[in-house]
């Protein structure tokens, strides 16, 4: 069975691009085909992904585009794929209308799993109220999996993993603080033709990431 899900956040600056991209390059390491998507008109990722995948990325827009044509892109572009990932975009209810054209609304419309990557840093078992939220605001489409990022330390990670334990969701790991990984604003006219995702960052999620249980949500 291909593998799909959605990566998405509770708002922007969560660090989702981040681990999105480097979960992509991550797999393509590991031999896998991996289709790329992104939420909305967003040009600028896509490149991106496109720079790791060695493939197309795809924009999946349903303020755009209707919700069939959505999903006749998803399934034509993603066929001979591994993996299918779509980036998110905003937080994950962020729409031009309350949630009409969000990432909620392209995971509804796929009916594929959403992971949430969650900036962690200032907080900890206060995540339980927001994490509740998201959870349970809307039935119709999964939560399937949580990774926390900018963790600092093991503790603090525990702290978080009870977090999840006692929302019966789960905890797919973390991301340490790094000042390697902060990324600066993003800027129409960037030289996309290097690597955008360092070693580092493929190590750090390679080692703290439970990546393989991605590939079977």
């Amino acid at each position: 069975m291909k593998a799909v899900f959605l990566i998405a956040a509770p708002m922007s600056g969560s660090g989702k691009t981040t681990i999105a991209r480097g979960l992509m390059a991550l797999l393509v390491r590991q031999g896998m085909t991996v289709q790329p998507f992104k939420c909305g008109p967003d040009y600028i990722d896509t490149k991106f992904h496109e720079a790791v995948c060695g493939r197309p990325s795809v924009n999946l827009d349903t303020f755009m585009a209707s919700p069939e044509h959505v999903r006749e892109l998803f399934v034509h572009y993603g066929s001979d794929a591994d993996v299918c990932i779509v980036e998110g975009m905003m937080g994950l209810f962020d729409g031009y209308d309350r949630e009409r054209g969000s990432s909620y609304e392209i995971a509804r419309v796929l009916d594929i799993p959403v992971v949430l990557v969650v900036d962690a840093r200032s907080a900890a078992y206060s995540m339980v109220a927001l994490l509740s939220g998201f959870v349970h605001f809307r039935q119709d489409v999964r939560i399937a999996g949580v990774i926390f990022n900018k963790v600092g330390s093991q503790k603090h990670f525990k702290m978080l993993q009870q977090v999840c334990t006692d929302l019966g969701v789960e905890c797919l790991g973390y991301l340490p603080k790094s000042a390697a990984l902060e990324q600066g604003s993003r800027y129409l006219g960037l030289d996309f033709s290097e690597q955008p995702e360092s070693d580092e960052l493929i190590k750090l999620l390679e080692e703290h990431v439970r990546w393989k249980r991605m590939l079977a949500l």
